[in-house]
């Protein structure tokens, strides 16, 4: 105790906080709630249930060293009871090189959601030959529960090796969804969706939005850095998009005027603090968990030890939120 009370004094100086930085978004209610005692609380989400409102946003596939961040990832969406999008899987209907990378539902177990990956351009040239049922046989060789389609017209317009999208996005969904048996959830990869996507896509029978929200990584500044044509007239474009808080008011409004089919979604892009995330989880009017994809990548890279270890802080930086913090 006496050195407990040296440090106080030591430190109390430094730990000051001023008004400004304050957060205005929350009620601390210290007199409500004990501790929280570290028990799971499952909810369903996607036709499974997960443990916690954290989903491993897709990141990558198809080279040796992706496959191991993958099996690490997948371990611990196993062991936490959370959900799983994979990489790209476009390599899979190229080569039989790379199926091991992707065949990860052992790990995670059949109690969790776990899905595919396609691009809409992918998606866009198996419609075109008439070849959607890869996607229902994708789902059947990996034991997916469905697939993730991304949309990424920017990046794929500075990619050097990038497709040419010859039909709306949302034409391919709507063909798609009329065509396969498989859970389908739509994404963007960095910069968000407007309103006018969001409504036209909780009005499909979409099995969850995705957000991939500005703020994040940005897959449109990242084609241009790999390139070295690239005018600076373009550099605009990486700035273009909608951040994870906008995008929640805007299916919160389009909630409130009714008639949607799509009700779950994953919150992602742009998450810099659990807190932001607990927010907006909260303010949602569609059930809703955190999906972070670079946050996870950082320790996958790592010892899992210690991907172990950031997930029981976010784990208990979560239960600490529920029991003592209301949003306003």
């Amino acid at each position: 105790m006496e050195d407990r009370k040296k440090e106080h004094l030591h430190l109390a100086f430094e730990a000051s906080i001023s008004r400004a930085q304050a957060d205005p978004r929350f009620m601390y209610e210290p007199m409500l709630s004990a501790h929280p005692n570290g028990k799971v609380k499952p909810f369903p989400f996607l036709g499974k249930k997960m443990n916690h409102p954290f989903w491993i946003s897709s990141m990558t596939g198809g080279t040796q060293r992706a496959g191991a961040i993958n099996v690490k990832l997948a371990k611990a969406a196993g062991e936490f009871g959370l959900g799983m999008g994979l990489g790209s899987c476009r390599v899979l209907f190229e080569s039989d090189d790379y199926w091991d990378d992707f065949k990860l539902r052992s790990l995670i177990g059949d109690d969790y959601p776990f899905y595919a990956n396609l691009g809409i351009a992918q998606l866009e040239k198996l419609l075109e030959n008439k070849e959607s049922e890869k996607i229902d046989y994708l789902n059947q060789q990996l034991k997916t529960d469905g697939t993730i389609i991304h949309i990424n017209p920017l990046q794929e317009a500075f990619q050097p090796e990038g497709d040419k999208l010859k039909r709306p996005p949302i034409e391919c969904i709507q063909e798609l969804l009329e065509q396969t048996k498989s859970p389908i959830i739509v994404k963007e990869v960095g910069q968000g969706m407007g309103m006018e996507s969001i409504r036209a896509l909780l009005k499909m029978n979409i099995a969850a939005l995705e957000f991939g929200a500005l703020g994040g990584t940005n897959f449109t500044k990242l084609e241009q850095m790999r390139r070295i044509d690239i005018s600076s007239i373009f550099e605009s474009f990486t700035t273009v998009g909608h951040t994870a808080e906008e995008m929640t008011m805007m299916v919160n409004q389009i909630v409130e005027e009714g008639n949607i089919k799509c009700k779950q979604i994953i919150i992602s892009g742009g998450i810099k603090s659990l807190l932001d995330g607990y927010y907006l989880t909260k303010i949602c009017k569609l059930p809703a968990v955190i999906g972070m994809g670079s946050a996870f990548l950082n320790y996958a890279l790592k010892d899992y030890e210690e991907l172990q270890v950031f997930i029981r802080n976010m784990v208990d930086a979560w239960q600490l939120a529920e029991a003592f913090l209301k949003v306003k």
